[in-house]
């Protein structure tokens, strides 16, 4: 049914562009534009990977509402399975208003929702069953379902013989390794932010970063470094991989994007370096035009820009 499953994060992002400052109290300043996108980790990942050409399948929860129907419209319309998008009816969906300034750089308000309501009894075990990876998307910021019910889904999923692969949001109730410990023994990969790891590890060097999470349990690490690229860790080998230069428009979505772009070379067995590469050329594409899955084209496109491109990192 699906190879992939984003499993996680389901919001609706309403993004300001052109913000040459904020408001004053009760004073209004205008901007270049304003307007609605799929986001969220599972959702924005589960998208750029189906615009790549794989088949992908989301699990997430959203409200009874415009927002959950107006995302449950686009993921069909991307040709995401959707029979694991659940719909709760004592909350809405998940929400976030991004503010994107003039050198593209953003900043998030946001309101948690029905995410915070997700937790394993809403798992589509059918659909995961057929799978081939579960990708969670947005740990963290799943109230009920960070922690032990997370390391139980991995679990069971691992001993279904899917492999596992995790990201993290930034954490604001400030749980981070309460909250990770129990879930990094069970995860074949694990794919958090420089700023993240930072605040996971009490640490600032990545080499150093990648080595905490694997002694706690993760067979494999990738830190994403934003424009500088990313560190791989696995046991076999470790490297850094730089980032391509472009012309960022938006940065939104631009981690999902690289989620996106490794898990596609994860799928193909393609070796780790050129997974890497692949992902870092996915999240070159994101951010040249605004929105999390506006710049995300097919897999051949991609491979394209990475030939056009050998050398210039």
């Amino acid at each position: 049914m699906a190879d992939i499953i984003c499993c996680g994060i389901a919001t609706v992002d309403i993004i300001t562009e052109g913000i040459h400052r904020m408001p004053e109290d009760g004073k209004l300043e205008l901007v270049e534009s304003i307007s609605m996108h799929t986001g969220g980790c599972a959702v924005n990942t589960a998208i750029d990977l189906a615009k790549m050409g794989e088949d992908v399948g989301i699990m997430a929860l959203v409200g009874e509402d415009g927002m959950g129907d107006f995302l449950a419209t686009q993921l069909n319309k991307a040709k995401v399975h959707t029979a694991g998008l659940k719909r709760c009816k004592t909350t809405g969906t998940s929400s976030s208003i991004v503010f994107v300034n003039d050198t593209g750089e953003r900043s998030f308000l946001h309101t948690t929702g029905a995410n915070g309501m997700f937790s394993d009894r809403h798992m589509d075990w059918e659909m995961l069953k057929k799978g081939k990876i579960l990708f969670i998307g947005g740990a963290l910021l799943m109230a009920t379902f960070d922690g032990l019910q997370t390391a139980h889904v991995l679990k069971k999923a691992q001993d279904l013989g899917i492999y596992t692969v995790l990201d993290t949001a930034w954490d604001s109730t400030d749980r981070w390794m309460k909250s990770m410990a129990p879930v990094l023994p069970y995860l074949d990969l694990f794919i958090p932010s420089q700023e993240e790891a930072e605040m996971l590890s009490g640490l600032k060097n990545e080499q150093k970063m990648a080595a905490y999470f694997m002694e706690k349990g993760a067979k494999g690490v990738v830190i994403k470094q934003g424009k500088k690229g990313c560190y791989v860790k696995t046991n076999e080998e470790s490297f850094y991989m730089p980032a391509y230069t472009v012309d960022a428009i938006d940065t939104t979505g631009a981690g999902d994007a690289f989620v996106s772009g490794f898990l596609s070379g994860l799928l193909q067995k393609w070796p780790i370096q050129k997974t890497a590469q692949f992902a870092n050329a996915v999240g070159a594409h994101c951010v040249s035009k605004v929105g999390a899955s506006s710049g995300i084209p097919s897999q051949e496109k991609i491979l394209q820009f990475i030939k056009g491109r050998e050398g210039q990192v």
